[in-house]
């Protein structure tokens, strides 16, 4: 089993879920009591929504690209960034590791794409859409993201950093996320993506009014995959 480096606190709540499934999967697919090989570093999520803030993105990719490379150095043989808005320094972190990156918003494409999908809405932070990394991104797997309008871009933004970061789940915020879903749904979207890693914890992907893909659930499945290649290929031999 490979070992799974995780850069965690972005919120920490998110982090908890990449923990669960991840331990869950290895757990279905080995049996027993066997779980994940993981180490996280946790970052303060308060310094990180600072730099955010004040636009330092370099600065942020200076902060992940050292812990990504401290992952390495401890045994991880793959790294994951545990949220989407900062896949916007992905490629700075990726270049301070000589093992893999497992690219949040690759793998999410990979799963729309199998099934069909190419017009999702994104719901997430307002600096996932609208900063347009991951937009260009996408476009690379052949899919033209939507995002809400103004208004529902303001309104998702505050729900993921006012509550869902903060451990609060509130009914009035997810009728308000599925008004966008269905607003989204009769201008011809035909998936969405909680393309926030907090997202997953107001919305049920497989109880929206389209198909729902969770970029959490996605990138903790893509982590275990590769963790479990090597055994794979033990079993196979």
């Amino acid at each position: 089993m490979r070992m799974i480096g995780l850069i965690g606190g972005m919120s920490f709540e998110s982090s908890a879920v990449y923990y669960r499934l991840i331990n869950e999967a290895v757990r279905a697919q080995l049996g027993g009591l066997s779980s994940a090989e993981v180490i996280m570093h946790s970052v303060n999520f308060e310094e990180i929504v600072g730099l955010q803030k004040a636009g330092r993105w370099a600065d942020a990719a200076n902060r992940l690209a050292a812990a990504a490379a401290g992952l390495e150095r401890a045994g991880a043989s793959c790294v994951l960034i545990c949220t989407n808005t900062m896949h916007l320094v992905a490629d700075a972190v990726e270049g301070r590791l000589s093992v893999p990156l497992i690219n949040i918003i690759d793998e999410t494409a990979a799963s729309l794409r199998a099934h069909g999908a190419n017009r999702p809405l994104l719901l997430a932070t307002r600096y996932t859409m609208e900063h347009g990394f991951y937009a260009e991104r996408m476009r690379r797997h052949g899919i033209e993201i939507m995002v809400p309008d103004t208004n529902g871009r303001t309104t998702t933004h505050d729900i993921i950093f006012n509550e869902l970061c903060a451990g609060e789940i509130r009914p009035a915020s997810r009728e308000a996320l599925l008004e966008i879903v269905a607003s989204a749904k009769a201008k011809g979207a035909d998936s969405v993506i909680l393309g926030c890693t907090e997202i997953c914890l107001i919305l049920n992907p497989e109880q929206l009014p389209l198909p729902g893909f969770d970029s959490t659930a996605i990138h903790a499945a893509a982590a275990v995959t590769f963790s479990l290649a090597g055994k794979a290929a033990i079993r196979a031999a």
